[in-house]
């Protein structure tokens, strides 16, 4: 049974961090591009970061770029999203993405409040 499972949610002060896990089961989570997505109340989802399987070749949306810092460790089977100076916007349902060819594979989201 694939499953992918994303933690560490919850609210946070403006100017503060968060670190997201998302835990992967029942795939070779080695094989696949990962990625975190958010859908902000509202709004539709949009792309956060992407990091390919081997971990060499990230990218990140232009919002996040110099303050979201992705990351996978293939032994735990485990992809990270570190987030640093958070502003309200960023407030968003926070989803976890494993995709290789026309495989796609979703978590249940965590939710993420930026918020005084």
């Amino acid at each position: 049974q694939v499953q992918l499972v994303e933690s560490g949610g919850g609210l946070v002060q403006p100017g503060g961090s968060l670190r997201l896990p998302c835990a992967a089961s029942g795939f070779i989570f080695s094989v696949y591009t990962m990625t975190w997505y958010r859908q902000p109340p509202g709004k539709g989802r949009e792309l956060v970061a992407s990091i390919s399987s081997d971990g060499g070749t990230r990218n990140y949306g232009t919002s996040v770029k110099g303050r979201f810092t992705i990351s996978r460790d293939n032994a735990k089977n485990t992809v990270y999203l570190q987030m640093n100076s958070l502003k309200p916007s960023d407030t968003a349902v926070y989803y976890c993405n494993g995709t290789r060819c026309s495989t796609a594979y979703w978590g249940q989201g965590t939710k993420v409040t930026i918020s005084s």
